[in-house]
């Protein structure tokens, strides 16, 4: 799938279901992203249907719904995808109705499996047929040692997403879930079945839930929302707002370019001009980029990111990802270094 598209109508027009990440895309933390909320209502009334999706398997859909709800976006429990859900999904798949699963994690995984008519446990000598691991601040080293005892005899072992950190607010990254399954499988010897982004269980899920028969997924980082687009055969738009810079963006390995790229969530209501190349020169709207021996060189005027697009484009002309320094004058040029 090539990287870069352009639509000459809103992205609002053209995908039928908009598929947001949600901290570093709608809010940071509890606080609301800028123009996120006024976007997505205008992409709403644009008659595209949002949906929520995230990593975090330890709030239910009800929980998250209120909190965007509360910085702006009114949302209901069925407008959102967790990776619990997933994890539940892909359970219910392998074992009989009413199978335990032993959960290390929260309250939003517990009611995941629930729906799915699983049975919840919290000890390995209830004799689980698997145990299902989700992100939970107050996971204690107790349950973690009941989940090593199940799996170490035979349990099925899912994790509900692999991600290594998680936004600290306004500190550092804090430890995700990732780096505690590693806990279970250090002590084991047996690697997860993981289901959030970027594997393809979250976004079958997400499908599932909206019908949605030309979805957009849109996030704002390239290893989680933009790689697990690639994974699903999905178009994704890469927002700003997070924890991905334009520098990171151009850098990208080929499974995790983005098909758009916009500062933030109003890249849903406008088109995304095409980039034409004609031989080693990339233009985009008033402007060009082209490779001078190791480094891009960009000139003309207009939209920087207009000048992103081109530069991109310049900076994926081949499998290959280009060094930081080929492209950091030009980022400047643009006023995005």
């Amino acid at each position: 799938m090539a990287a870069m598209k352009s639509c000459d109508r809103p992205l609002s027009e053209a995908y039928d279901v908009a598929l947001l990440d949600l901290d570093g895309v709608v809010y940071i933390g509890h606080r609301p992203v800028p123009a996120a909320a006024e976007s997505l209502a205008k992409a709403r009334a644009a008659g595209q249907r949002l949906a929520f999706v995230t990593n975090n398997a330890s709030r239910t859909p009800s929980a998250v719904a209120a909190l965007l709800t509360d910085v702006g976006v009114p949302a209901t429990a069925g407008d959102i995808v967790t990776s619990a859900q997933a994890a539940a999904r892909l359970l219910a798949e392998r074992l009989p109705a009413g199978s335990k699963v032993l959960v290390v994690g929260g309250m939003g995984l517990r009611q995941a499996l629930y729906a799915q008519g699983l049975r919840p446990v919290s000890t390995s000598s209830e004799g689980p047929a698997a145990v299902v691991q989700g992100f939970d601040p107050r996971l204690s080293y107790g349950l973690l040692a009941e989940g090593a005892s199940a799996v170490r005899n035979g349990a099925l072992f899912v994790g509900s997403n692999g991600d290594l950190t998680i936004p600290g607010g306004d500190g550092p990254p804090q430890p995700g879930n990732g780096a505690l399954l590693k806990v279970i499988s250090s002590a084991t010897g047996v690697e997860p079945i993981v289901t959030g982004k970027p594997e393809r269980p979250l976004h079958h899920e997400s499908i599932l839930r909206t019908g949605a028969q030309r979805p957009l997924v849109v996030g704002d980082r390239l290893d989680t929302d933009i790689e697990g687009a690639h994974n699903g055969g999905a178009d994704s738009l890469l927002v700003f707002t997070g924890v991905t810079g334009p520098m990171t963006a151009l850098t990208a390995p080929s499974h995790q370019r983005p098909t758009y790229l916009s500062h933030d969530l109003s890249g849903l209501l406008v088109p995304h001009p095409g980039v034409h190349a004609d031989g080693d020169r990339y233009r985009c709207e008033g402007w060009t980029a082209h490779w001078e021996g190791d480094r891009v060189e960009i000139s003309g005027e207009g939209e920087a990111f207009d000048g992103l697009r081109a530069l991109a484009a310049a900076a994926w002309r081949d499998e290959t990802s280009p060094d930081p320094e080929a492209l950091r004058g030009a980022l400047e040029r643009l006023g995005l270094g």
